[in-house]
């Protein structure tokens, strides 16, 4: 049996959903992010977990055992807030022992405690700091030893970098996971940003809508999404909307263009898909370099002009106005843009297996266009 179980959980808030019958399973030692936009029900998922929040359905189980209804001072939990929650009065070192001082431990036991919490977040020496004299990841870094100083079961982080900047967030994160492997300590971890997610979780549930759209590891929700949504809320993605002519040749028909796709055995033809193709699988060919289409056969090329360029270090990003299907942005490794300028004509080019095709339905079809989407 898994280590950390939720079956069928449902929260309401007056007539709102926010977690509308969602099952999932943690694995001892686990790294799992939940992932989404704000309102999907993520952080109420965590809050449910650390009992801050009563569910109005379903079971949480803990090692085999039913926490639903105990109450959080009882839970074996350890939480890390967004805000630090640091307590202002205290040094580092009494606020990571505030929850053992809470359990009565042994004065002994606490100090040793304390400073091998302070050398595992690299902060040795700190300990005799207040808040207001460390910067925020390192006030972040307290708050990280103060959860861990009680032996937590799981380890609960809700959205802990989002206050910081980004050098240190990168930093922060890269700390976090590398005490959560050393531990082995099991972890949920919530966020509303998709790179953070990808760079140091073992799984990630990507949310909307209080559901689960897809649960599956990082480099499989990015490479295979299995639903729009997760397909355009993780990476950046250009979306064509279109319809099968031919699902058995992988043949789509978007606007006055047939694109070629991978083929699609379990759709129908005429079936309304969802095309979408990532900005580093495109190709940018000068207009003296474009391909005859029609003698290479194999593809999809699309004419258009750069509106935009920009210089983002290994790679270029450009925005390019189509011809006829809108806009698109593709990254092309900053060593081959050499004369590819704002205002040029150029031709885009990728292959049918760049394509991710995923039927739409009709909500989503009425809201669908072509269109880049950066998720947030």
């Amino acid at each position: 049996m898994s280590f950390l179980v939720f079956e069928d959980m449902v929260k309401y808030f007056g007539k709102l959903t926010a977690v509308d019958h969602i099952s999932l399973s943690i694995e001892q030692g686990e790294f799992l992010t939940l992932l989404g936009p704000s309102g999907c029900g993520k952080t109420t998922m965590l809050r449910m977990v650390a009992g801050f929040e009563q569910p109005d359905g379903g079971r949480i189980l803990l090692d085999g055992e039913d926490i639903t209804q105990r109450a959080a001072r009882k839970r074996p939990m350890g939480m890390v807030f967004q805000s630090y929650a640091l307590f202002p009065h205290m040094t580092a070192e009494q606020n990571i022992a505030f929850g053992m001082n809470m359990k009565k431990l042994p004065s002994e036991h606490i100090r040793k405690r304390c400073a091998e919490l302070l050398e595992l977040v690299d902060l040795a020496g700190r300990g005799r700091h207040y808040p207001h004299q460390l910067s925020g990841g390192q006030q972040q870094r307290i708050a990280l030893a103060r959860a861990l100083a009680v032996e937590p079961k799981v380890l609960l982080l809700d959205e802990p970098l989002s206050a910081l900047d980004a050098r240190v967030r990168v930093s922060l994160r890269n700390e976090i996971r590398r005490i959560q492997q050393q531990l082995a300590m099991t972890a949920i971890y919530v966020t509303h940003d998709q790179e953070e997610a990808l760079a140091i979780s073992d799984r990630i549930a990507v949310m909307a809508k209080g559901k689960v759209e897809q649960i599956d590891q990082p480099e499989e929700i990015y490479r295979n999404p299995r639903t729009a949504f997760a397909a355009t809320f993780v990476g950046t993605t250009n979306q064509f909307t279109g319809t099968l002519d031919s699902a058995r040749e992988g043949l789509c028909r978007i606007g006055n263009q047939l694109f070629q796709i991978p083929a699609q055995p379990t759709l129908a033809d005429g079936a309304v898909v969802l095309v979408v193709v990532r900005p580093e699988e495109i190709a940018l060919h000068a207009t003296d370099e474009a391909v005859d289409t029609a003698q290479n056969g194999r593809g999809n090329y699309l004419d258009g002009v750069i509106e935009l360029r920009t210089f983002l270090g290994p790679f270029t990003r450009f925005h390019i106005q189509l011809s006829e299907q809108g806009k698109l942005t593709a990254d092309i490794p900053s060593r081959l843009v050499e004369g590819y300028t704002v205002g040029h004509r150029v031709q885009v080019s990728f292959p049918p297996e760049a394509c991710q095709v995923l039927p739409l339905d009709q909500a989503s079809q009425a809201a669908s266009s072509l269109l880049e989407v950066e998720a947030i």
